[in-house]
């Protein structure tokens, strides 16, 4: 199954203080983000970044934080 998650946001306050992580962005020196997991037997999220061709895990987030997810509406 293609990835669901296109954007995972990070914060109580969507708008004005959340971190905001999407499929493509560029981050940390010229990496791509490729993929957002969500792990729910070990209920976390995590994103993977990539660049030239070698996959990343990046960051990891537990469900105690506020979380947003957006889904890839294309599957």
């Amino acid at each position: 199954m293609p990835n669901v998650i296109r954007k995972i946001s990070i914060g109580s306050d969507y708008k004005n203080d959340a971190m905001h992580y999407s499929l493509g962005q560029e981050v940390y020196g010229g990496h791509t983000i490729c993929d957002i997991i969500n792990d729910e037997k070990e209920g976390e999220y995590s994103i993977y970044i990539e660049k030239n061709n070698e996959v990343l895990p990046w960051k990891r987030f537990n469900r105690n934080m506020a979380i947003a997810v957006e889904f890839d509406l294309k599957y």
